[in-house]
């Protein structure tokens, strides 16, 4: 990618979608209403199908179930440009008193998944309306992020193979950041996430008698503080690591020595080698903490996806795009991470040419957070969010 050419916006793209903003928001609402949770995206992968093919789009289902992939290709250029959706819900009862709230107890659009995919449908209309570009589009309707592995089922599925990318692009809305700002980061923008379960295995006996036994849950606990020496002491204080244990469960008698335990733990880093370093020291950690009680300790890694790190050039690029759209003042270029994680991740480690930035979805302090039981997302940040995804490809997909 050359940023030799000066980048241009069509600010018709604004306008256009400005106008059709009642079109746009209802379409949101409607997906809303309707939320599924990863891998079940049944009824939005067939809405989003229908409007992608009557735009004129090409349109494959199937990757990862429910994930859909749209090509539009014009002029004989061969360049290809991707650009990425998430379209799954959470499974958490909606509070926020909308008339468009959820319809299906239970699920709930709570991180505002609903609002990329519209986005994504905003900007799939105008470039098919305008057609100012010279190559492919691919746009990437993406299933079960919020299980952090659908990016990579996608891949699996050969993503990229049927769909070769030269740059690829996506975003997430973020309360309490400046409604329709931009909001970058070159490198690490998000964390690494590994959950990890320690089954921990010792020899019942009666709490009255405990030399008879080997106390699962007395080793579970010297893990888990023995756990938080490794930020303190194994990861450099330049870098950022956490490793939090989220359940300790053992035993139901305070009678009882217990057998077994069972620990569960959420790990992010920044780094792929701290991640490597952080994880193997969990394993010395938890075996020599468990041999020396006498006990076995079994880990299973439950889910992992990498850290979510951004490609230099294709960040810079981005930057000027943005700024051409909203001005320099409402660009902002370099972000704090942050330790959450996404599983663009992975389509960033298999392409390392490529973006993921935050487009702000306004509010004070107070705003409600994503994840939250009121949270909605802000129908205003749709126009300039596909503005800024059009302007992407027309200046990518430049004569």
């Amino acid at each position: 990618m050359s940023l030799a050419n000066p980048i241009t916006i069509n600010s018709q793209h604004l306008r256009d979608v400005m106008d059709e903003q009642s079109y746009f928001c209802n379409i949101r609402h409607t997906i809303h209403q309707y939320p599924e949770l990863g891998f079940e995206e049944v009824k939005t992968s067939n809405l989003i199908v229908e409007m992608l093919t009557k735009w004129g789009y090409t349109v494959h289902q199937g990757l990862a179930k429910t994930g859909v992939v749209a090509t539009l290709k014009n002029g004989n250029g061969n360049k290809t440009i991707g650009l990425r959706a998430d379209m799954d819900a959470l499974p958490i009862i909606e509070n926020t008193g909308k008339p468009y709230q959820s319809r299906i107890t239970g699920k709930f659009h709570g991180c505002g998944h609903d609002g990329h995919s519209t986005i994504l449908l905003a900007c799939a209309k105008q470039l098919a309306k305008t057609k100012n570009f010279n190559g492919i589009v691919h746009l990437i309707f993406q299933p079960a992020e919020e299980l952090l592995y659908g990016g990579r089922v996608m891949l699996e599925d050969g993503l990229f193979d049927q769909f070769p990318c030269d740059v690829i692009f996506a975003m997430h809305n973020m309360p309490r950041l400046n409604a329709g700002e931009f909001y970058f980061k070159t490198g690490a923008i998000m964390a690494s996430s590994d959950t990890i379960h320690v089954h921990v295995k010792g020899v019942g006996s009666h709490g009255a008698m405990p030399e008879y036994g080997i106390d699962a849950t007395l080793v579970a606990c010297h893990i888990a503080i023995a756990l938080q020496s490794i930020v303190s002491r194994n990861v450099s204080p330049l870098d950022q690591a956490v490793i939090t244990v989220g359940q300790l469960i053992s035993g139901n008698l305070p009678n009882v020595v217990n057998d077994s335990a069972l620990l569960k733990l959420s790990v992010r880093t920044l780094n792929p080698k701290v991640r490597q370093n952080v994880l193997k020291r969990i394993k010395e950690v938890v075996d020599f903490q468990s041999q020396s009680f006498g006990a076995i300790a079994e880990i299973e890694h439950v889910n992992g996806c990498p850290p979510t790190i951004n490609g230099n050039e294709a960040t810079a690029f981005a930057i000027k795009v943005a700024q051409n759209l909203v001005g320099i003042d409402k660009v902002h270029t370099d972000i704090s991470p942050l330790m959450s994680s996404e599983d663009f991740a992975f389509m960033l480690e298999a392409n390392p040419n490529g973006n993921y930035c935050f487009v702000g979805n306004g509010g004070e302090e107070e705003a409600c957070m994503v994840h939250n039981s009121a949270y909605d997302f802000n129908d205003e940040i749709i126009a300039p969010a596909a503005a800024y995804f059009c302007g992407l490809v027309e200046n990518y997909l430049k004569d």
